[in-house]
């Protein structure tokens, strides 16, 4: 596998989102395999950013955090690569003063082996019509001259990017091969361009973040409703559904809250018409009274937490996994629930649409977790398979309607599960009552019917638990040298470094989790079993899904890596565990 990380760093509102979606729509399309990441503050505008674009010749779905080239877009764009660039790196950059950016510069570039190109790119944009803002768009020319890659790609995904302001076409093109022409004294006299080989024939391919994959799920599971108060990372889900109305015919609502965006979300539900709710760790806080109420009507709800370090307000636009106990233990009084969660978009997508059906069929509240990294992090998969995974509503068939009884709707089971139909299709009525309620849904505090309506509902778990697909394991099946168990984007660094050791030589699996609750531990009993050395990951600073699987098992993993600083897992951080194991 061949890999290689470009680096975009500059300030936030320098273009950086829109050079590097340029950058990798050409990429893809010249064959190569791409996963990105973007990392900027919760300012409109400054603060640093930077889109940190990983190229392989194979499918990669993790990322390296060793940059192999960097274009600095200003001065703190400049002093990030010559901190982040591996030894022998490429900086390319437009930054006139850059001798006076840090102290000992010449020894820095000296020791690390830095190739440097300073392209007076201002200059450069202001001389062929542009404006200071297009020195990115001068700087990518440059990059592409150094990757010896075909131009008229790139100049193709410029003119698609900007064909709402026509205005701007041109005047960019000129720039980009204004920047691919320039040339230095040290790159006409001792730079080899790299010469990158991409796999053709990827027409079947597409670049997508998570949070596009799991709207174009949730329109493929039949999602009819779709609303939403914004708070990032998940207000894409709500930009894109948005601007997409128009084809898709869904209903979209901005609630002036959570609170009611959620009890909107389950009244639509409710009426027979699936609808989804998005938000973070905090908005699904103000959201956990509507989740018992829908345990305890029995009415289908979904509710997507993408989730960000907290507590409070934490990293706005950074990534955790640390709402596991949030997801499982929020609300009040006990009910069945399920939490799901995904790992990137080919999980968003097909995940999303298991969430639904889940939720219809056993009539719960389902959570379904999701990571900024996941929503926000654009990666080359498959194309999307349409109608694979049938709508199940668990709806009475219309046959049985007409003989309905107003007291099936809560109908002591020994699933937990009654007969639901949707109001107005039968003469049969019932009460979606909030209070503890008896068969046809009218309220009680009778001691008896209270105790037995509760074990009712809490016997879907048991029910779901039964039919619930146990976690997939990753790598070889048993023996490994060194192996991993976690769940969410974790699964994506170690995804690529079993690959990696595979060459060497060096066995690594992975057993990982997508249905969180209620959980299952048969299977990770074998894994620890049949493995010697297995490591828990997970993105919280307590290990909170880990800790629960060692409790509800009884079985111990030899230890826990663990990251908490809103950063996702890389290659490295893997790479980093695996050499100290197999040193000992």
């Amino acid at each position: 596998m061949q890999r290689t990380v470009v680096k975009i760093s500059g300030e936030n509102g320098m273009g950086l989102s829109s050079v590097g979606e340029i950058i990798q729509k050409s990429l893809q399309k010249l064959g190569f395999y791409i996963h990105s990441e973007r990392e900027f503050p919760s300012t409109i505008k400054g603060g640093k950013a930077c889109n940190n674009i990983n190229i392989s010749d194979e499918p990669i779905y993790g990322l390296s955090e060793t940059i192999d080239i960097c274009i600095g877009l200003d001065r703190e764009g400049v002093k990030d690569g010559l901190n982040t660039l591996k030894q022998g790196g490429i900086l390319i950059h437009g930054f006139e003063r850059w001798n006076k950016i840090i102290k000992d510069l010449p020894t820095i570039v000296a020791e690390k082996e830095l190739k440097v190109f300073l392209i007076p790119a201002r200059d450069i944009a202001l001389e062929n019509g542009g404006s200071l803002i297009m020195v990115n768009t001068v700087l990518v020319g440059f990059l592409w001259k150094v990757l010896n890659l075909d131009l008229g790609v790139l100049k193709d995904k410029i003119t698609q990017q900007f064909r709402k302001k026509p205005t701007l076409i041109d005047v960019n093109i000129a720039c980009l091969e204004a920047g691919y022409r320039y040339t230095t004294p040290e790159y006409n006299e001792t730079f080899q361009p790299i010469n990158l080989q991409p796999k053709p024939n990827q027409e079947n391919t597409l670049l997508i973040d998570g949070n596009t994959a799991l709207a174009l799920g949730a329109l493929q599971g039949g999602m009819r409703n779709y609303v939403a108060y914004p708070m990032s990372p998940s207000t894409s889900i709500l930009v894109y559904l948005a601007e997409t109305s128009h084809k898709t015919g869904i209903s979209i609502k901005q609630a002036e809250d959570e609170i009611t965006a959620v009890q909107i979300a389950l009244g639509a539900m409710h009426a027979g018409s699936r609808a989804l709710v998005s938000t973070s760790g905090g908005g699904y806080d103000l959201m956990t009274e509507t989740v018992s109420l829908a345990a305890m009507i029995e009415t289908p709800l979904v509710v997507v937490n993408v989730q960000r370090p907290g507590p409070a307000t934490g990293l706005p636009t950074w990534t955790a996994q640390g709402d596991v106990n949030l997801a499982i233990h929020s609300s009040h009084g006990e009910f069945a629930r399920v939490v799901i969660s995904c790992s990137d978009p080919r999980d968003a997508y097909t995940n999303i649409q298991h969430a639904f059906n889940i939720a219809d069929v056993y009539q719960v509240p389902v959570i379904f977790l999701t990571e900024a990294t996941i929503g926000m992090s654009q990666t080359t998969v498959p194309i999307f398979e349409q109608n694979t995974i049938p709508i199940e509503r668990g709806l009475v068939s219309e046959s049985e309607l007409v003989d309905l009884k107003s007291e099936y709707r809560y109908e002591i089971t020994d699933t937990g599960i009654s007969r639901r139909w949707l109001p107005t299709t039968s003469p049969a009525t019932y009460f979606a009552n909030g209070d503890e309620h008896w068969t046809s849904g009218e309220l009680t505090e009778d001691a008896d019917k209270s105790h037995t309506m509760l074990a009712k509902r809490l016997r879907k778990m048991e029910t779901i638990l039964a039919e619930l697909p146990d976690p997939e394991i990753f790598g070889v099946k048993s023996g490994a040298d060194i192996s991993f168990v976690g769940f969410g984007s974790s699964k994506n660094a170690i995804e690529d470094i079993i690959h990696l050791y595979k060459k060497q030589g060096i066995s690594v699996n992975y057993l990982h989790y997508t249905y969180l609750w209620p959980l299952k531990t048969s299977r990770f009993i074998e894994f620890c079993a049949n493995n010697a050395f297995v490591f828990g990951v997970e993105g919280n600073a307590t290990g909170q899904f880990i800790t629960m699987l060692e409790e509800k098992s009884g079985v111990k993993c030899k230890a826990k890596l663990l990251k908490w600083d809103g950063r996702p897992f890389y290659i490295e951080d893997m790479e980093g565990l695996i050499q100290l194991n197999l040193k000992k």
